[in-house]
C-alpha cells in the first residue's frame, strides 16, 4: 500500500506567495504542485490525484472562482480559496461554488498552516487513528450515511457531497436530535472556531438542503433551531 504524503494544488499568480507558502507546507511534509493561473490549475489537476486544492480568487486567464465550479463539476476534493479582505462577496460565491473553506488576506502564517492540517485531518490524511465507531453506516427514515465509502443515499438515490458537506451530515446523523451550534460544527470540523465566520455553516446546510430534501423551505432531515444552530431528524420527527 503506497503512503505518499499529502498532495496540494497551490494556485496563485504571485511568484512571491506561492514561494511564502510553499515553504511552510513542505517543511509540514506535502508535497506541494504549483500553478501560476487559472487554466494551468486546471491542467494540473487533470495530471495527478490531489488531496487540497489551494486557490486563490483574483487570477489571470481564468480567476479563482471560475476554477473552482470546474474542479467541483468533476470531485469533491478539499477546496480553501484565498480571498482579500475587502472580497466579502467573493466568500459567498466561493462557498456557493463549493469551496469548503476560505482564508482572508492578510492571514498568519500560523492560521493558514493551522487550516490546511485541519482539512486534511479531516479528509483522512494525517496519521491520527480514526475512531471505529465513526465508521458505522448510519440509516434514518430514507437516507444512509456510509462513512467508510463517504458516501450518502437518500430515497435510493445517491448524493453527491463536497468534502465539508458530508463532514456537516455526518456530524449531525451521528447524534440524531442533539442540538449543534454553528460554533460546535466548526469546531467539530476544522478543530476549532477561529479564523471563521459562523455563516459558513449557513451556506453549507442550505446546499445539503438543496440536494437531499424533497422541499427546501420544508426539510425532513435538517432541521434549523431558531437561534442557536442545527439538528438532525429523531424519533419523534415522525
Amino acid at each position: 500500500m503506497s503512503h505518499r504524503p499529502p498532495r496540494i494544488l497551490l494556485a496563485d499568480d504571485e511568484q512571491t506567495i506561492q514561494t511564502l507558502l510553499s515553504f511552510p507546507l513542505e517543511k509540514d511534509g506535502y508535497e506541494v504542485v504549483r500553478a501560476s493561473d487559472g487554466r494551468e490549475a486546471i491542467a494540473r489537476f487533470g495530471e495527478q490525484a490531489f488531496d487540497l486544492v489551494i486557490l486563490d480568487v483574483m487570477m489571470p486567464r481564468m480567476d479563482g472562482l471560475e476554477v473552482c465550479r470546474k474542479l467541483r463539476a468533476r470531485s469533491s476534493v478539499p477546496i480553501i480559496m484565498l480571498t482579500a479582505k475587502a472580497e466579502e462577496i467573493d466568500k459567498v460565491l466561493g462557498l456557493e461554488l463549493g469551496a469548503d473553506d476560505y482564508i482572508t488576506k492578510p492571514f498568519s502564517m500560523r492560521e493558514f498552516r493551522s487550516r490546511v492540517k485541519a482539512v486534511l485531518r479531516r479528509s483522512g490524511m494525517s496519521q491520527t487513528p480514526t475512531d471505529p465507531d465513526a465508521s458505522e453506516v448510519l440509516a434514518t427514515h430514507e437516507l444512509k450515511l456510509d462513512p467508510s465509502k463517504r458516501a450518502v443515499e437518500v430515497r435510493g438515490e445517491p448524493v453527491a457531497l463536497t468534502f465539508v458537506e458530508f463532514e456537516i451530515l455526518h456530524a449531525l446523523a451521528s447524534a440524531p436530535g442533539r442540538v449543534f451550534t454553528r460554533d460546535m460544527l466548526l469546531t467539530r470540523i476544522w478543530g476549532d472556531s477561529a479564523y471563521r465566520d459562523p455563516r459558513t455553516i449557513d451556506v453549507h446546510i442550505r446546499h445539503l438542503r438543496e440536494k437531499f430534501e424533497l422541499d427546501a423551505k420544508e426539510p425532513e432531515y435538517l432541521f434549523t433551531v431558531r437561534g442557536v444552530g442545527y439538528r438532525f431528524r429523531d424519533t419523534t420527527d415522525g
